[in-house]
């Protein structure tokens, strides 16, 4: 793990720092002293790696920016092996001077401003230590006990503690009784045990009782290792915590009474004293006084790792991995192209094994004229690879004939080798595919139909579709979260009535969400439902009345609309079901959304192609014509990109199904984990 990182000027002032263990200055000032000013030891580490200098049990590594004349330094200790420090150092060199760079070059400039750096190096560290060695965020400068539970991405600081890990405790067999009734804690006084001295109680806490189980006594002949727990319980102390058991019938007494039903809150703890109620799924979602504490709860969403606001005010998606990767890529290109230069001058029979083994690619240097003998067996070679990244094989196909097409008959350039040629046309293809032929500005779509610029305003209506488990209302909640952003009213319509506790999860959705919006100023968020069993057409239909003020049903009359953007959620379905397929066909034409964004997993793999499909073509409008010019949906939402790492050939498999774009891609269970495709990312990560 990661003891300390400092920025410091060439002249020794520091200008940045982040320890997470307190470290002595004596480090930084030895690094300095014998390596920069006096020059006694010779920095250590790899011809293309970072420097290293070792001091006491720490190893610092470091690089320099000679333009601006900053030192980074990054302090570890010497038994740990972090092979990830070396792109941290280049991902913050980078992002720290494009930052600041231009205040530095300043002249007479001793101090810059770097409160807004904290969150950009605590995102580059999560995102760079994935491994055993990953420190939680929480620890920074502090000390305290292991958390044994992830915190929720809904708890706030002041959630409750789990309950403690229950502790063995000793018991004293209970003495029947001879009376048919059990007899109480309060009213026995044969059944009290007696009380021990302190010093003889084990050491388990009081309240451990509660969280034991202890069997039921009955008739015939204990097993062998009853007649043990028996006799070893008997022997042990007994503790004061132990009334409770006493009293107990052995020879079967009274009915015990049936088992009650228990009720959940939202946040999964059993609700004591109300096992007579009755359980109403329909219950407003507005939150009651009872709850309005709870609100308060919900943990803050750093919104500047999402996104960041334009100079009109607009908040725009960002994607932070996508600056860091150019970064680490224009890096590593100068240790690539020295590599490829040691390889070339190597002789004898490795040099000549290596050379049979890439004869495919760098058999033919530039001048030739390709012919389809040349390109068969590396296409094949290319459409193996696709398939490695989870590209279905319909696409992986598609992919390599339109390859062949653009090359055959094409004369390679001078000193281009089979292998570069076919990258490049490969590259060319996948950007071809992935970019989009329309604009995919929603914040610009949405201001437009709510102003009403040439029409009538009303709200925007965008509906999620996906089969089951997707994730279809965890991405509506992160939609919905980046609309409250730029201070757009929505309304969140339950219209999956069919799942169990599907309104309950958006409603605790929206919960948060308001909590959030409310404490930022940004926005409003509600919900719309009705329950279960209804219509999930009809729901949709009088959501989006109710949203226009059209009817008798909106509070404020009609004529001025309530809600800038209307968000439907969908029940899932078997995509090869058509029963259920069907019901889609009378939903869109009821609701009319003017986005349907399909979500579908990263994980999904071939069958991606079969479920694009099938959900595209049951979007006709009255006519029998699919909407959206022929294509049925609006955008892809490909959630879970966060667990597949580079295959993330299902943004190609869908696609190239459907020629529908992909519009957001989900990195994990946050609000704040929405990001916009980058081509460039994508066609990276499938040619890597």
């Amino acid at each position: 793990m990661l003891d300390g990182f400092e920025i410091l000027t060439t002249s020794g002032i520091v200008l940045w720092r982040r320890h997470y263990t307190p470290i002595s200055s004596n480090l930084i000032d030895s690094l300095v002293r014998d390596v920069f000013i006096e020059e006694k030891q010779k920095p250590g580490g790899g011809e293309n790696g970072a420097p290293s200098y070792k001091k006491d049990r720490y190893t610092l590594r470091w690089t320099s920016a000679k333009d601006v004349g900053l030192v980074f330094v990054a302090v570890y200790q010497s038994l740990l092996h972090l092979s990830w420090i070396e792109s941290l150092l280049t991902a913050v060199k980078g992002l720290f001077t494009k930052a600041y760079g231009q205040e530095l070059k300043t002249p007479h400039t001793l101090k810059v401003n770097t409160a807004q750096w904290d969150p950009t190096f605590d995102a580059l560290v999560n995102r760079l230590d994935t491994g055993s060695t990953r420190r939680q965020s929480d620890t920074i400068d502090s000390e305290g006990p292991t958390e044994l539970t992830p915190p929720s991405s809904s708890a706030g600081d002041d959630a409750d503690e789990p309950p403690p890990v229950p502790a063995p405790l000793f018991r004293k067999p209970a003495i029947p009784t001879k009376r048919d009734d059990v007899v109480g804690d309060s009213t026995s006084t044969d059944a009290t045990p007696i009380p021990t001295p302190d010093t003889s109680r084990p050491a388990t806490p009081g309240h451990a009782a509660s969280h034991l189980l202890t069997a039921k006594g009955g008739p015939g002949k204990a097993s062998r290792r009853s007649r043990k727990a028996q006799t070893f319980n008997a022997s042990a102390p007994v503790s004061s915590g132990d009334e409770s058991s006493a009293g107990r019938n052995l020879k079967g007494g009274a009915k015990t009474a049936a088992k009650g039903k228990r009720r959940w809150d939202v946040d999964g703890m059993a609700i004591e004293g109300d096992d007579d109620g009755v359980l109403d799924y329909s219950a407003s979602a507005t939150p009651g006084p009872e709850n309005a504490e709870r609100e308060l709860d919900v943990a803050d969403v750093n919104t500047s790792q999402m996104g960041s606001r334009t100079g009109k005010g607009q908040f725009v998606l960002k994607d932070l991995d996508d600056e860091v990767d150019a970064i680490l890529a224009s890096s590593s290109k100068p240790q690539q192209q020295s590599n490829a230069t040691d390889d070339s001058t190597g002789s004898g029979l490795l040099a000549s094994a290596s050379s049979r083994l890439t004869s495919l690619f760098r058999n033919v240097v530039g001048g030739k004229t390709l012919t389809k003998a040349d390109l068969q067996l590396p296409l094949q070679q290319m459409q193996t690879h696709l398939l490695s990244k989870n590209v279905a094989p319909e696409a992986a196909t598609r992919l390599c004939q339109a390859v062949e097409t653009d090359l055959l008959d094409q004369k390679t350039a001078n000193y281009t080798s089979i292998e570069s040629t076919i990258r490049d046309s490969m590259t060319k293809a996948l950007t071809r595919m992935l970019t989009p032929t329309s604009s995919l500005d929603l914040l610009r779509e949405v201001t437009s139909v709510t102003s009403g610029q040439g029409a009538l305003a009303r709200p925007y209506v965008i509906s999620i579709v996906g089969v089951n488990g997707v994730g279809k209302s965890t991405n509506l909640s992160k939609i919905a979260f980046f609309l409250l952003q730029n201070h757009f009213r929505v309304l969140v319509v339950a219209g999956d009535t069919f799942r169990s506790g599907a309104v309950e999860q958006l409603r605790v959705h929206v919960r948060n969400l308001s909590a959030l919006s409310q404490r930022e100023g940004v926005g409003k968020v509600e919900l719309f439902e009705k329950g279960y069993g209804k219509d999930a057409a009809t729901v949709a239909r009088d959501a989006v009345a109710f949203a226009t003020n059209k009817g008798t049903q909106a509070p404020g009359g009609s004529g001025q609309m309530l809600y800038d953007v209307v968000l439907i959620d969908t029940a899932g379905r078997r995509h090869n079901d058509s029963r259920l397929m069907s019901s889609l066909t009378k939903f869109g034409q009821l609701a009319n959304p003017d986005k349907v964004f399909m979500v579908g997993e990263a994980l999904v793999g071939t069958d991606s192609v079969a479920q694009a499909r099938n959900f595209a073509k049951e979007f006709v409008d009255t006519k029998g014509k699919l909407r959206n010019n022929g294509v049925g949906m609006d955008g892809f939402i490909i959630s879970k990109c966060d667990t597949v790492g580079d295959m993330v050939g299902t943004l190609v498999s869908m696609v190239h199904a459907t020629g529908i774009p992909v519009v957001f891609l989900g990195v994990g269970q946050h609000y704040g984990d929405l990001r916009g495709l980058n081509v460039g990312w994508a066609v990276d990560k499938l040619m890597k």
